[in-house]
């Protein structure tokens, strides 16, 4: 079997899907009989990923490169480059779009095209399997296509793809905002497709059974108007039992927006708001805007107006940002009730501006992916790796919605303190976490649930009977389980909790496990 052209990547899991590849494959024009698109997973064996493209027989090998992906795509095209020289491999995506002459994986690799890709790699194609010809030059740049001219990819998703795999739309490109540690701010403008035939590509998917979709725009409220035609067309349908997820700017949510937000029922939208500092200072120091007054309106509005799940993102490691200040923002947007809080570590991501800050504030970083601040003038490295830790088993207690009510109990803690604050009070039980699983990872969820009963029970002294309950209640209320032995003591009044009901009932059928957890019953 023989593919002139094989698109390739790793994904981080199965259930994802390359979105850039399908645009690149879209835009092959009359190359596409000729081309195939091979997708396989970080965790898959490097020799079993090489045997798997070989037997396609490529002549042109493009693979998609992030920051997840580089170093087992290094590995791969390793292999390839001893036994199979003669294969073009040409790298794109945004982790080698800047940089390019540095990277170990660059000077591997045939050729890296610059950018965004969908007509260079076409003209690269063409020229080669039509003309033999090649450009002179390893690094491939060109203007940014005229996105209406851009055909779209959403026909590529095949019936299995639907059926088990994250369906990744977008309605736009760019942002307008220059964030320093954003590879967006990097955008000259916000460019959009035609809305008329994004929205029948929608319908279209949505008639083949695709019931989520997870929309990669940047700024999706940007545009109120597009925003609010986008939203309508989903609430039409939203009687199919769809899930919407779109990442929003936090200090803009007009009467619009929000008239419309309101009528989707609960499960059927997640809205992604990128907070990433509280701290003025630190935000005018990486360039971010915000309007705080706006957020917090906007987040009393959507926790207690409407029904959308809301997903909260914080930084840890910008310049200037303290461990002290970080806590004091962590405790303002948990103040806001979102249903999660995705705390993640800087990344120094290749292009970004933030590295006009390394000298002053003595920022420094892992030189291998996933590029993570080590230290900084304000933060040390055992301090972030502390928060390492703490953005873990945050993680694995409160946003994955498995701990809803026992949660509750560190909340009460952190009212006791002489300072409010969940942030400290969830701190000292991560540094407790840290020693009892020193791996970090792969802790079973019986094995939390026995971690956080001593903790609070044996550390803490708290009351077992309540913390007994609210454990039972989260291991054995969403999913039957049998009681832990170590929590079966003085059972016998609480029979009927087996009776109650699942919390999760009248919910949009194709929300997300994880977010139904969070919802109330």
């Amino acid at each position: 079997m023989t593919t002139p052209i094989l698109l390739t990547t790793l994904n981080a899991r199965y259930h994802h899907s390359a979105f850039g590849l399908r645009y690149l494959f879209a835009n092959l024009g009359e190359l596409k009989p000729d081309a195939k698109i091979l997708e396989f997973t970080i965790n898959q064996n490097p020799r079993d990923i090489v045997e798997a493209i070989l037997s396609h027989e490529p002549k042109i090998l493009g693979f998609g490169v992030y920051i997840w992906n580089t170093r087992p795509i290094y590995e791969v095209i390793s292999i390839l480059k001893r036994i199979r020289p003669k294969i073009l491999i040409v790298l794109g995506g945004p982790e080698v779009s800047y940089e390019t002459e540095s990277q170990e994986i660059c000077q591997l690799a045939d050729y890296t095209i610059r950018g965004e890709g969908e007509f260079i790699f076409y003209q690269f194609c063409k020229q080669y399997l039509n003309h033999s010809v090649l450009p002179t030059q390893k690094w491939i740049s060109g203007e940014l296509p005229e996105i209406k001219k851009v055909l779209s990819p959403y026909v590529y998703y095949s019936d299995e793809d639907i059926k088990n795999r994250i369906i990744y739309v977008e309605a736009s490109r760019g942002c307008p905002y220059k964030c320093e540690y954003c590879l967006s701010s990097l955008d000259k403008s916000v460019r959009s497709f035609e809305l008329t035939q994004f929205l029948e590509n929608m319908k279209t998917l949505i008639e083949r059974g695709a019931r989520q979709f997870k929309f990669v725009d940047r700024t999706f409220n940007l545009s109120i108007e597009t925003s609010t035609k986008i939203l309508q067309f989903f609430l039409e349908r939203i009687a199919l039992g769809l899930f919407i997820h779109f990442e929003m700017v936090p200090d803009r949510l007009p009467d619009e927006l929000r008239i419309l937000i309101q009528k989707f029922p609960a499960g059927a939208l997640q809205f992604e708001v990128g907070i990433q500092t509280w701290n003025p200072e630190v935000a005018k120091l990486v360039s971010r805007r915000q309007n705080t007054i706006k957020v917090i309106e906007n987040f009393k509005f959507l926790t207690q107006k409407a029904s959308v799940h809301t997903h909260a993102d914080l930084i840890v490691g910008l310049p200037g940002e303290t461990l002290e200040s970080f806590a004091l923002g962590f405790d303002a947007v948990h103040g806001l009730s979102p249903d999660e809080i995705q705390v993640g570590i800087l990344k120094r991501l290749k292009g970004t501006p933030i590295i006009r800050h390394d000298a002053e504030w003595e920022m420094h970083y892992q030189e291998s992916p996933p590029f993570q601040v080590l230290q900084t003038k304000t933060m040390s490295f055992q301090t972030l790796q502390e928060m390492n830790r703490f953005a873990q088993f945050w993680d694995l207690y409160a946003n994955s919605g498995n701990f809803k009510n026992t949660m509750m109990h560190f909340v009460t803690l952190s009212r006791r303190r002489e300072e409010i604050s969940l942030f400290w009070t969830f701190f000292n039980f991560s540094q407790f976490l840290s020693i009892r699983h020193p791996q970090g990872n792969g802790i079973a969820l019986l094995n939390l649930v026995q971690s956080v009963w001593i903790y609070l029970t044996e550390q803490l002294c708290e009351d077992p009977d309540p913390i007994r309950e609210s454990l039972i209640q989260d291991y054995t209320g969403y999913v039957k389980r049998d009681v832990p032995a170590f929590l079966r003591e003085n059972l016998a009044n609480q029979e009927a909790r087996h009776k109650k009901k699942s919390p999760v009932q009248n919910r949009v059928q194709s929300t997300p496990k994880r977010q139904i957890r969070h919802l109330s019953a």
